[in-house]
């Protein structure tokens, strides 16, 4: 079993030595550095190659935001960035999602929901917390205005049949689900969602969720 290697970023230390101790306790998961704040935590990314960084939001000098686009950006980046706040409709989440991020989760979360979530986000295969998530997305796709010009055009590279696996990521639906709904192996799925990132140049299924929302491709309830 390949061992997940995580960063812990958190200007409070108690924070970074809970989290420690609580993931240290996983099995295939391992802390292998902690950052006390954005700065230390791009420059312990590159020293370190995690493969998840819990990322604290609020913090002193570079903040959670500006330092997760510093560490997804750069071409060829594989480290996944999950996002830490105290309330789960922080303002911060959106752009952070914006930035980036892959999820995030509530600092009051369990040891099993903070290992499940750094799973989840490692392996790329669902969003973090759907019923959350989907409200961020929608909210903050209705702040961001009319959809962007490029991105519609970029939805034209994919087929028929990847839009439509595109529009079930960002209702939220497992490969599953997804499977099911479409009555297809769920291998075929898994195909269509490898390929929808690579021809859209996005990172993960929490990427591809905003992405279809930006475009207008999934539209909000009520929207």
């Amino acid at each position: 079993m390949t061992t997940i290697r995580v960063l812990i970023a958190d200007d409070q230390m108690m924070v970074r030595q809970g989290f420690t101790v609580l993931l240290n306790a996983e099995p295939g998961i391992e802390v292998v550095g902690q950052a006390v704040d954005g700065l230390d935590a791009v420059a312990k990314v590159a020293e370190l190659h995690p493969d998840v960084v819990l990322m604290d939001i609020r913090m002193p000098g570079l903040g959670g935001i500006e330092a997760t686009r510093l560490i997804t950006e750069p071409a060829g980046a594989t480290v996944k960035v999950l996002v830490l706040t105290t309330f789960d409709l922080d303002e911060y989440v959106y752009e952070a999602l914006r930035a980036g991020a892959s999820g995030f989760l509530l600092k009051d979360a369990s040891a099993a929901e903070l290992a499940q979530a750094v799973r989840v986000v490692a392996d790329g295969e669902a969003l973090l917390a759907p019923n959350i998530t989907k409200r961020l997305i929608a909210e903050f796709s209705r702040m961001s205005g009319a959809p962007r010009a490029p991105l519609k055009e970029r939805v034209g590279a994919l087929t028929e049949r990847e839009t439509e696996v595109l529009s079930l990521i960002a209702q939220g639906l497992s490969n599953a689900e997804i499977a099911k709904r479409l009555v297809v192996a769920e291998q075929t799925v898994k195909t269509h969602v490898s390929r929808i990132l690579l021809k859209l140049g996005l990172r993960d299924r929490t990427q591809a969720a905003v992405f279809a929302y930006e475009t207008g491709l999934v539209r909000p309830a009520g929207y």
